[in-house]
């Protein structure tokens, strides 16, 4: 299944990691949703799988970038940054996970992941049930994504002990095969060690549609598995922890629950919830949770993870969370809320390389529909105060989260138009995924697009 329509670009790419073991609101389709419940979902059974050992250790000590005395930067971050295509003509990339050995995986959203492994990129797997498969006819001209939806493949992640359990996790859109109106996803793993791996199914029948379906999928630092989900543009399906939509799911990599997951009187594979359209989720150096989502046009949210917290979406028909929704409940306050433009914030990575120095310690998130790389600088609210130089902005209303503040600062504007993931890869590098090629930009795509770029100090 070799790719032969995709450049990759040695000469400036990742031949060094060879060796190194929406809002349109973006999908802003907000009409008046009445607020649905469902009945309970029943968790799977542990997947048998006698071939490998799915199961991990959860010491957070031993993860790599574990460091529970790291500090904020207090100085403004450089924004002379300067971009090198690394891979071109990827079809609507989604995200992109480093295995532990160097290789690289990336999702394209019609359905295919792909692997770079020693100067070649290629399809290792492909779902054959992703919804609207129909709808590709290879339109050269960029358009070809004719939906302008969200849904397809979307978050994929590396087991741990990969290559010796050499499983790629990926979250996709189907169609219920007892009803073609309803769009589901569901979460499964490929074995790509194989030439044609079926997908092993851990979660699925979560709600779906053709809006809002997260999800960013990513192993913690204490090995477990974290997943996001959209509301599916059923708002009340956020405020039930029976249902999985709307959440933050904490899972092992058999897909079950964890014994110490919160008790929320629902599903028990639920971390968090009450989120609107999560497709950000990362983690400071002591191993605290941040997760980052779309608002209503405006509102998008940064927010750190309590286990059992409630970020509040969508209580009695708000159509935003602004200070008046916070007011009074014990809903968990973010730290970013978008009061006056949005973000669009997709893929997020809490950087901790040296490559682009002055980022690092800081949370990175991209941006769709503002077209650039959002550099959001976290730090305790009774803490020294980062610099607002260069454009930052400072979010420290007494109605935001408590504990912590942020400043913000862009980088990137209009330069790489949509922005749909950035990642730090294994040699301490950042790079970023395109998303021009999706039907949601006036100005792009361009000769290339979509592509993987990487991005370093001018």
């Amino acid at each position: 299944m070799r790719s032969d329509r995709r450049s990759f670009l040695a000469s400036v790419g990742l031949a060094g990691l060879a060796g190194v073991a929406g809002c349109l609101s973006q999908g802003d389709s907000d009409e008046a949703t009445p607020s649905e419940t469902e009945p309970p979902q029943t968790p799977v059974e542990p997947v048998d799988d006698e071939q490998y050992d799915l199961s991990v250790t959860h010491d957070v000590e031993n993860w790599a970038a574990y460091d529970p005395d790291w500090s904020h930067p207090v100085d403004a971050p450089n924004r002379d940054v300067e971009v090198e295509t690394v891979v071109d003509g990827l079809a609507v990339p989604w995200d992109l996970a480093f295995a532990p050995n160097g290789d690289l995986f990336i999702s394209e959203r019609p359905g295919q992941i792909l692997r770079y492994e020693s100067g070649t990129v290629e399809a290792v797997a492909s779902p054959d049930d992703i919804v609207e498969k129909s709808a590709i006819d290879d339109d050269e001209d960029g358009d070809w994504w004719s939906t302008g939806g969200e849904g397809g493949l979307m978050g994929i992640a590396v087991h741990p002990d990969y290559p010796d359990v050499p499983l790629v996790y990926a979250f996709y859109t189907y169609t219920d095969p007892s009803d073609s109106d309803n769009r589901l996803n569901k979460l499964v793993y490929y074995d790509v060690s194989t030439g044609e791996p079926s997908p092993t199914t851990l979660v699925d029948e979560i709600p779906g549609r053709k809006w809002h379906n997260g999800s960013r999928i990513a192993f913690g630092p204490a090995n477990h598995l974290w997943v996001t989900t959209g509301d599916a543009g059923k708002p009340g399906l956020a405020q039930d922890p029976s249902s999985l939509a709307g959440k933050i799911l904490r899972l092992n990599p058999d897909g079950t629950a964890p014994d110490d997951n919160p008790d929320l009187g629902g599903d028990p594979r639920v971390y968090t919830y009450g989120h609107r359209n999560p497709q950000g989720i990362t983690f400071t150096p002591d191993a605290t949770p941040v997760e980052n989502e779309h608002g209503p046009s405006r509102h998008d949210e940064v927010n750190v993870l309590t286990a059992g917290g409630n970020y509040g979406w969508d209580v009695e028909g708000e159509r935003a969370r602004t200070a008046d929704t916070y007011a009074g409940t014990d809903f968990v306050r973010p730290v970013v809320n978008t009061t006056d433009e949005t973000w669009a914030p997709s893929g997020s990575v809490f950087y901790t390389g040296d490559a682009v120095p002055s980022w690092q310690n800081r949370l990175i998130v991209s941006g769709l529909i503002s077209q650039r790389i959002n550099v959001v600088t976290l730090y305790p609210a009774d803490g020294e105060v980062p610099s607002t130089a260069n454009g930052g902005q400072r979010f420290d209303a007494d109605w935001l989260h408590d504990e912590y503040s942020a400043v913000h600062h862009t980088v990137l504007e209009d330069e790489l138009g949509r922005i749909r993931h950035v990642e730090q890869g294994p040699d301490g590098a950042l790079y970023a995924l395109t998303s021009n090629r999706d039907g949601r930009s006036d100005e792009f795509p361009v000769d290339g697009d979509d592509r993987l770029v990487r991005i370093t100090p001018a």
